[in-house]
């Protein structure tokens, strides 16, 4: 079992920047890809960023690309999500992910454990 709980959302105006963080407790952490996926209102769950076990591959949805930036600690069993020049339509609830091998992936289906989430709103 892996739990994992996100924290940093909040309230940001168009153009600033968050970072959260999803902390992970239980076995295996630090063998297993880790990703955030967001999800709007009325909107389906997207992939945002994922990464590999040992941090040294990463992915992104083009939509992110050049502003956020994902990384992990596996001393701290963590992953942080850097989102710079927000922008309105990344409001959403971001969730952390913990996948079922090493590697780094973008589809939901490979996950097995998933955080409560953290709300995210961005205004003009």
């Amino acid at each position: 079992q892996v739990q994992l709980v996100e924290s940093g959302g909040g309230l940001v105006q168009a153009g600033e920047s968050l970072r959260l963080s999803c902390s992970a407790s239980g076995r295996s952490f630090s063998n297993r890809g880790m990703g955030w996926f967001r999800q709007a209102p009325e909107k389906e769950r997207e992939f945002v960023a994922s990464i590999n076990w040992e941090g040294s591959i990463t992915d992104y949805t083009d939509s992110v690309k050049g502003r956020f930036t994902i990384s992990r600690d596996n001393a701290k069993s963590t992953i942080y999500l850097q989102m710079n020049s927000l922008k309105q339509e990344d409001t959403a609830i971001y969730f952390c992910g913990a996948a079922r091998n090493m590697a780094a992936t973008r589809y939901g289906g490979h996950y097995d454990y998933w955080g409560q989430g953290t709300q995210v709103t961005v205004s003009s």
